[in-house]
């Protein structure tokens, strides 16, 4: 049963970290896109200019630029909704930053989980280790035989779920710092769009 849950574990780590690896890759190659953009003619030149609209970061931040734009706009000043009475540059800041955070947001999809399983997955095959040493031990006692050729299988045995645990625990952790740390430079340089369109 510990060797099962350390195995469905694994499997579930390596496709965090083989799709957000994946992820990250292909957002990265989005970058150059900025250039294109603020050498546009128009803004929305600028933003029909970037590709895969529907899962581009920088396109949904200028999105959400352009629509808090216009809806500060059309507010009338009879019929103006709280959030209105901040002044537009507080509006705008506002919104993009929003934008960011909830992008962001996605970014962190699977980290809980590999986070959790890098910290317990040793202590699991440490428990399974435990508890097949405990009953080898069992069988040993009920046979009154302990030569090495009936305490080697069993312990040996018992021994390989800490190697399991292991095996599962580092590309966990390593996988964890590796996307945690891609996800900062990604954001900041969210963060630098941002700013840009705000001054905008």
């Amino acid at each position: 049963f510990v060797a099962i849950i350390l195995i469905f574990c694994s499997i579930v780590t390596w496709v965090i970290l083989l799709t957000r690896l994946w992820d990250l890759r292909n957002l990265r190659k989005l970058k150059p896109e900025l250039e294109q953009f603020w050498r546009a003619t128009s803004f929305d030149e600028g933003v029909q200019s970037f590709s895969n609209q529907a899962v581009n970061p920088y396109f949904q931040i200028a999105r959400a630029a352009t629509k808090a734009s216009e809806h500060h706009q059309n507010q009338s000043s009879h019929h103006r909704e709280l959030l209105q009475t901040l002044n537009y540059s507080e509006w705008m800041s506002r919104s993009i930053k929003n934008s960011i955070d909830g992008i962001a947001a996605g970014l962190q999809k699977g980290l809980t989980f590999l986070g959790s399983t890098g910290a317990i997955s040793p202590f699991v095959g440490l428990f399974g280790t435990v508890w097949g040493i405990y009953h080898a031990l069992i069988a040993i006692s009920s046979s009154g035989s302990a030569q090495i050729d009936q305490v080697a299988g069993p312990i040996g045995e018992a021994l390989i779920m800490t190697a399991l645990g292991l095996a599962v625990a580092i590309p966990a952790v390593l996988g964890f710092n590796a996307i945690n740390r891609a996800n900062k430079l990604f954001v900041a340089d969210l963060n630098r769009f941002g700013n840009d369109l705000l001054a905008y």
